[in-house]
């Protein structure tokens, strides 16, 4: 069976990414391509690698436009998804690549968003832990109208420290996680911070302090994992790079946890995942080892110095982290195999 699907947000990093998965799948035919700005437009003068849509002409973003499709994919800035999302079909498949969908919590979003809550949509993350007793968020993926794709940042780590919660080896304070990204987690509009002479040959921090919106989005989902609430410092860098995220997260382990128990937690976690590899001891992960494909790589030691676990995870911020998971999850949605039309390979050198 053929599902037709939309996209909006198509002249963006995040909806390039979408289509360029979606013209390799097998059960979908890609219906409508639309934009704001840039509509009117042949997608090829935007997306050039893009080349069996290159023809394509990019429409307004409007409910008629996306109503008549089996999938919907929102690729908008947040706050814009809300409102079309709330006028779509209910039976229609909607995918929020976006931010508005993603917290359980209105005040939360009031707080780092500032604007109203639209609502909370299940979570896609298939691979999350979402209790102690290991149950997975795609079980609330299968069969789902309405999902919220992860951020970034909170996709890798997530997976990073997920497993050690869920196990009741961690501590809930005292967690502290370090992430670098390429440019392209930023969006294609056009910031002197991010023009090539800036990012060349430097690295800089931001968000600093707390200030990261995607603090809460990875607060919810470890609490989830632990039972109880986790509070995290999270401090996101910009890495002169055009994809790839690397994370360093960290924890205290509970008193008595041995090295050999840790790494047992998360090897079991992954296990029957397709998508996360916890790497063999000693082997740490780079971000070219994930790039243009929906893996991630782990890699984890016990600091029994300080009593702490140091887990390091690698995806692509625009596969894994954004594009891949709404694939990923859609095809739950939809009953089809976890991995159709998802690429495990890499691209190197």
């Amino acid at each position: 069976m053929t599902f037709s699907a939309a996209v909006s947000g198509a002249s963006g990093y995040a909806g390039g990414e979408v289509l360029r998965i979606l013209a390799g799948h097998p059960e979908i035919e890609i219906g409508a391509v639309a934009a704001h700005s840039n509509a009117g437009q042949r997608l090829g003068e935007l997306q050039p690698h893009l080349h069996s849509l290159s023809d394509r002409v990019l429409v307004e973003t409007t409910v008629e436009a996306l109503d008549d499709h089996d999938v919907v994919f929102l690729a908008l800035p947040h706050g814009a998804s809300g409102e079309i999302a709330a006028q779509l079909p209910p039976e229609t498949v909607v995918i929020d690549a976006g931010a508005d969908h993603r917290l359980d919590s209105a005040e939360d979003w009031d707080q780092f968003y500032g604007s109203p809550h639209a609502g909370t949509w299940p979570y896609g993350l298939p691979e999350l832990i979402v209790d102690p007793d290991g149950t997975r968020q795609r079980d609330q993926l299968r069969g789902a109208t309405r999902i919220a794709v992860p951020g970034c940042y909170p996709t890798s780590a997530l997976l990073a420290l997920g497993p050690g919660f869920a196990a009741g080896l961690l501590e809930p304070e005292d967690v502290v996680i370090v992430a670098a990204s390429g440019t392209s987690g930023a969006g294609r509009a056009v910031k002197p911070h991010l023009l090539g002479s800036e990012v060349m040959g430097s690295m800089s921090p931001y968000g600093v302090g707390g200030a990261h919106r995607h603090t809460p989005e990875i607060e919810q989902g470890l609490s989830k994992a632990a039972g109880e609430s986790v509070r995290i410092s999270f401090t996101p860098t910009l890495a002169p790079m055009p994809r790839g995220i690397l994370t360093t997260a960290t924890a205290r382990v509970a008193e008595g946890v041995t090295a050999g128990q840790v790494r047992e937690a998360w090897e079991e976690a992954y296990v029957a995942e397709q998508f996360v590899t916890v790497l063999p001891d000693g082997r740490w992960p780079a971000t070219k080892s994930v790039a243009g494909s929906n893996h991630v790589q782990l890699q984890l030691a016990l600091d029994t110095r300080s009593g702490r676990v140091v887990v390091t995870c690698v995806v692509d911020n625009l596969v894994k982290g954004t594009a891949g998971g709404a694939v990923q999850s859609m095809n739950l949605a939809l009953g089809m195999p976890e991995d159709t039309g998802l690429n495990l390979q890499g691209v190197a050198p």
